[in-house]
């Protein structure tokens, strides 16, 4: 060992592995990687693949959507064991070809319904429909969703469910859609929702940073109370959310039983069929609703 460490000899893991037919390697496939829920869910991973011996390799597919599809080719070339996908939709035919080839797929917080790879999301219509419900206990008459454009299966969901529920409530939402998945959304959506004369008295955003974004944008530009004139609830649990500044009420999915079931299915005995997993999101009420009336 001495003699190899004075020559500069280091085992090459990689070639160790392409004779064992494993090469330790997983890949995280994800987009969006520094906003606050991508850059824990994709931390809590990387830690459980160190934990199972295993080596992350992370390909960031932001951009375009052919980004998704390059990136799932380039598993392939590396020979990884598996791939987690955060992000992108990669079509069926690319997916059949990874199974195919040995690799193991596990797809976060997609929609996708075809047979092989493993999929794990959230309850995103009963922590929309909880959401609803909040406001109509608060009082709330004139609801408001507050999305963007970015159309993932997620948001999709959670717009769905909120739309739905709302609508069996008898209630008429006013709905904001534009722009990326960020603060700006949510200040922007502010600006045009309180810019009318029918003012919403709550609104469910669908991501904590775009809460945040509409609750600066109400409070500091149109004077609004929260919770008193209105109630704001988001989806995530970001750090932002328990700040004083916004003490915002959301929903907290699991992240650390998303990321340590992903990697058991990455790393594990391998499974025949894939398998689908929804975990439950709760509710953290904070200081954006008001207190229930009954």
């Amino acid at each position: 060992m001495l003699a190899a460490e004075q020559l500069g000899y280091h085992v090459n893991h990689l070639a160790r592995g392409l004779m064992r037919a494993s090469t330790g390697i997983v890949c995280l496939i994800v987009a969006d990687g520094d906003t606050p829920y991508h850059a824990r869910l994709q931390k809590a991973l990387t830690q459980h693949l160190r934990d199972a011996g295993k080596m992350a390799m992370v390909f960031n597919t932001s951009g375009p959507s052919h980004h998704v599809d390059q990136a799932l080719r380039n598993t392939l070339n590396y020979r990884a064991d598996a791939s987690i996908v955060l992000s992108g939709s990669p079509p069926q035919l690319l997916i059949r070809t990874c199974l195919e080839n040995g690799q193991r797929l596990v797809l976060i917080n997609r929609d996708d319904r075809f047979d092989g790879p493993h999929n794990i999301g959230v309850d995103n219509a009963a922590a929309a429909e909880a959401a609803l419900h909040a406001f109509i206990r608060a009082g709330c008459t004139r609801p408001a969703l507050v999305t963007s454009a970015a159309g993932t299966p997620s948001l999709l969901s959670r717009e769905t469910a909120f739309l739905t529920a709302a609508q069996k409530e008898g209630l008429e939402v006013t709905v904001w859609r534009e722009g990326r998945t960020g603060y700006a959304t949510g200040a922007d959506g502010a600006r045009r929702l309180f810019s009318g004369r029918q003012r919403p008295d709550a609104a469910f955003c669908v991501t904590d940073l775009i809460a945040c974004g509409f609750l600066d944008a109400a409070r500091h530009e149109f004077g609004i109370s929260v919770p008193r004139d209105l109630c704001v609830i988001g989806f995530d649990d970001i750090e932002q959310a328990d700040w004083a500044s916004y003490r915002l009420t959301t929903f907290s999915p699991p992240i650390e039983e998303i990321a340590r079931r992903a990697v058991r299915l990455a790393t594990g005995a391998r499974e025949e069929a894939g398998s689908r997993l929804i975990c439950h999101a709760p509710m953290v009420w904070r200081s954006t609703v008001r207190p229930g009336q009954g």
